[in-house]
């Protein structure tokens, strides 16, 4: 059985797409395999040169590689609910197409969760045009786990909500240049991480994953958020340092982000 899978939601993103496959191929870690779900108006977005190409590269060195549409859309929890119900590895990836993952991500992230035994562990997208924009307030949520995460109730009106404050910008990256002489990975306490999440799949999975979809509007945001308080709140879960994840920063395909999935359901 593959021990990773990374599962890749894109739509309307072809060049986007084709550099997060390029990260993919990079990787060193040796066993994992890659499953795509597209919701594209057109063509999918692994039809161009780039992106096959990378594909092939993927295949060449071993990671198998999973194509399907999602159609009609339904919204963005269904869409990582049907990525989730492709998916059989003990880990599972949930990596946005607009991110890359500088080699030796997949390796240290997997490390973590092993390691650690949590439901989840991530690395925060680093908004690498803000590189010299340094906020030391935001960074004052900052905690390490000294050990094993503990099962955490995370919500709005809990002071560890204010941790969301940890991700913005090039956040990720100051914080990662802390930890860069330390000999392995650092876990740090999270409200919750976006586009690079590693989670144990059965973990998620008991917490019904993304099975909320059918109770809110197609047109949402926070899934993600929902899954992980839910996940944090019986199995702990993690940020690791140095995050390898760097965020393309395209403009957002979600551009009405009124309702939050984290508002709307019950965590």
């Amino acid at each position: 059985m593959t021990a990773l899978e990374v599962l890749v939601p894109t739509c309307d993103r072809p060049t986007e797409f084709a550099v997060t496959l390029s990260g993919l191929a990079a990787q060193e870690f040796a066993d994992f395999a890659v499953i795509v779900s597209d919701q594209s108006d057109g063509a999918p977005s692994w039809d161009t040169p780039a992106a096959r190409a990378m594909i092939r590269m993927l295949e060449r060195r071993g990671h198998s590689v999973t194509l399907s549409r999602n159609l009609p859309r339904r919204g963005l929890a269904q869409q990582r609910g049907h990525l989730l119900s492709l998916a059989t590895a003990p880990y599972v990836l949930f990596l946005d197409d607009d991110v890359w993952l500088e080699p030796g991500t997949l390796e240290r992230m997997h490390s973590a969760i092993t390691e650690l035994e949590c439901g989840f562990v991530g690395n925060a997208v680093q908004g690498l045009s803000y590189l010299d924009d340094h906020r030391p307030h935001e960074l004052a949520p900052y905690e390490e786990w000294a050990g094993r995460p503990e099962p955490e109730q995370v919500s709005r009106d809990s002071p560890a909500w204010n941790r969301w404050t940890l991700h913005n910008a090039a956040n990720p990256t100051h914080l990662s240049d802390r930890v860069a002489n330390r000999p392995k990975w650092t876990a740090y306490k999270v409200a919750w991480v976006g586009g690079c999440v590693l989670y144990d799949r059965e973990m998620l999975e008991s917490v019904g994953g993304f099975d909320f979809w059918a109770e809110i509007p197609e047109t949402h945001c926070g899934e993600d958020v929902l899954a992980q308080l839910r996940v944090m709140a019986k199995y702990g879960g993690a940020g690791i340092l140095p995050t390898g994840a760097v965020h393309l920063e395209s403009p957002t395909t979600v551009p009405d982000r009124t309702l939050q999935a984290y508002e709307a359901v019950v965590p």
